[in-house]
C-alpha cells in the first residue's frame, strides 16, 4: 500500500528529513518555499528598495538560494533588486568549472552577475597559495580572503546587503567548531541570522533553518542547474570533521541540527569575560579586532616568503621576520613581535617587494597596479598592502609608478581609504 501525502492524501514520494512528514512533490515545494518566506519575513531580512547581492558559487545552496530569492521576490513582491556575486579563488579544475554554472544561472534567472577574483584583489590565486603553504592550512587563507572578497565585490556593486546560502547544517557545524576551539567571540554571533550590521555591509542567511538534505531534494526535483564537485583543496578541512559528526548525530536524532542552533542562540557569556572589540584595519580599512586584519598579515607573509606568518602558533615565523628585519637594519627589529598588534605595526612600515623598485626587500612576488593613499606617503596594492620606499632610498622607487591613464584599481573604486561612511564608486 503506497504511503499517502500528509497534506493532500495523494501518493507521497519523499519523507522530509526535517519533520519526518511523508509528502508529495507539490506539497514539498509549497512547504519548503513557505518556510523560507516565513524566515525572511519574521527576521525582517529584506527591505523594499534594497539591492541584494546573492553569493553565487554554482553549488547547490547558492543555486537554490538564487532561484528561491527570484521566485519569492516575484510571488510576494518584496520589492528588492537582486544581483549575483561570485568570487574566483583561482582553483584550476574546480572554480573555473563552477563559474560556468553561475554564468548559466545568470541567463536562466535573468540576473546581473559580477565576478571578482583573488588575483585581482590580492595578486595571488589559491593555486599559487597552496604551492606555498601546502594542503594543511590552505582553507584558512581561502576563508579569510573570500570573506573580504565578497564584501569588496558587494561594495563595487553598491548593494545594501549580501545574502548567503548558509544552511542549518552549516550553522550547526560552526557552533560545534567554535565550541571545540573555545572561540567565545564567534560562538556568540555564529547563530545570528543577520551579521555585520555594525560594519560596512550586513549579511543575511535565508536558509538558516533549512536542512541541507532538503535543499538537495528541492534542487533535484526542480532540475536546477548546479555544480556538485567538492573543492579539490578541502579534504583535510577542519569543518569536514564537524560535518561528519553532525551527520552521525542526525541519523540518530534528525532534530539535532535545529537543536544545536537553538542551543547556540541561547548561550550567554559572563559579564567578566573579555570580548574582542571590533575596529578597522589600519592598512586596508576592513573590519578587524586587531590594528592589522588577518588578511593583511597573511598577505604580508606570502609576499615576504613567510606564508605561515598569520596561521596558528606563529612564533617561529615571527622570529624569522625579526631576523629579516634585523638584517635590513630596521630600528624596531630589536623589539619582539609578541602579538598581532606589534606584528602589524612592524609590518606596516616595511619597504615594498615590487620588482624593479629601489626598496631593500624584494621578492619574486609583485603586484602590478598600485595606488597612493590619502597621506601621499605610501603606495598600496589592490588589497591595501603597503608598498613604500623609506629613508633616502628614493631612486627608482615604485612611489613614482602610477596606473595607466584611466585605469583604476579595485580599492580606488571602493574608496576604501576615504573617511566617508559610504564609498563613492565611479566606473
Amino acid at each position: 500500500m503506497p504511503t499517502t501525502c500528509a497534506s493532500c492524501n495523494e501518493n507521497a514520494i519523499l519523507k522530509r528529513p526535517k519533520t519526518g512528514d511523508a509528502l508529495c512533490k507539490e506539497c514539498f515545494y509549497f512547504a519548503f518555499e513557505e518556510e523560507i518566506h516565513h524566515t525572511i519575513v519574521n527576521a525582517d531580512l529584506l527591505q523594499r528598495g534594497e539591492t541584494i547581492a546573492i553569493g553565487a558559487s554554482g553549488g547547490k545552496d547558492s543555486t537554490v538560494l538564487a532561484y528561491m530569492m527570484k521566485l519569492l521576490n516575484d510571488r510576494y513582491d518584496y520589492g528588492v533588486n537582486l544581483v549575483l556575486l561570485s568570487v574566483d579563488e583561482g582553483i584550476t579544475g574546480y572554480r573555473d568549472d563552477s563559474l560556468e554554472t553561475v554564468k548559466r544561472n545568470q541567463v536562466q534567472y535573468d540576473l546581473p552577475l559580477k565576478i571578482i577574483s583573488y588575483e585581482e584583489l590580492y595578486g595571488w590565486t589559491m593555486d599559487a597559495i597552496v604551492k606555498q603553504i601546502g594542503l594543511k592550512n590552505n582553507c584558512t587563507f581561502c576563508g579569510v580572503f573570500r570573506r573580504q572578497a565578497l564584501d569588496r565585490g558587494a561594495l563595487l556593486l553598491k548593494v545594501d546587503k549580501i545574502a548567503t546560502g548558509h544552511n542549518a547544517d552549516d550553522i550547526a557545524e560552526t557552533v560545534i567548531m567554535n565550541v571545540l576551539r573555545g572561540d567565545i567571540g564567534r560562538l556568540r554571533r555564529c547563530t545570528a541570522i543577520t551579521t555585520g550590521t555594525d560594519g560596512a555591509l550586513p549579511r543575511c542567511k535565508p536558509f538558516k533553518y533549512t536542512y541541507e538534505k532538503e535543499i538537495v531534494m528541492y534542487a533535484y526535483f526542480k532540475n536546477l542547474d548546479y555544480f556538485s564537485t567538492e573543492c579539490i583543496y578541502s579534504p583535510n578541512a577542519y569543518r569536514g570533521f564537524a560535518r561528519a559528526y553532525i551527520k552521525d548525530v542526525e541519523k540518530i536524532r534528525p532534530s539535532a541540527i535545529i537543536d544545536i542552533i537553538h542551543s547556540g542562540e541561547s548561550l550567554s557569556v559572563k559579564k567578566e569575560v573579555r570580548m574582542p572589540v571590533q575596529g578597522v584595519c589600519e592598512r586596508c580599512g576592513y573590519i578587524s579586532s586587531n590594528p592589522v586584519c588577518k588578511a593583511c598579515v597573511m598577505l604580508e607573509g606570502l609576499n615576504k616568503g613567510l606564508p605561515r606568518l598569520g596561521i596558528g602558533k606563529t612564533h617561529k615565523e615571527r622570529r624569522k621576520m625579526n631576523e629579516m628585519l634585523s638584517e635590513q637594519g630596521d630600528s624596531s627589529a630589536s623589539s619582539s613581535l609578541s602579538d598581532m598588534s606589534s606584528l602589524g605595526e612592524s609590518l606596516s612600515n616595511k619597504p615594498c617587494d615590487r620588482s624593479g623598485c629601489a626598496c631593500l626587500n624584494k621578492s619574486a612576488q609583485s603586484v602590478t597596479v598600485l595606488q597612493t593613499d590619502q597621506s601621499g606617503n605610501n603606495i598600496r596594492d589592490r588589497a591595501g598592502q603597503l608598498r613604500c620606499c623609506s629613508g633616502d632610498n628614493q631612486s627608482g622607487c615604485c612611489r613614482n609608478s602610477q596606473p595607466a591613464t584611466g585605469e583604476k584599481t579595485v580599492l580606488e573604486k571602493l574608496s576604501i581609504f576615504n573617511k566617508a561612511k559610504k564609498p563613492v564608486i565611479d566606473f
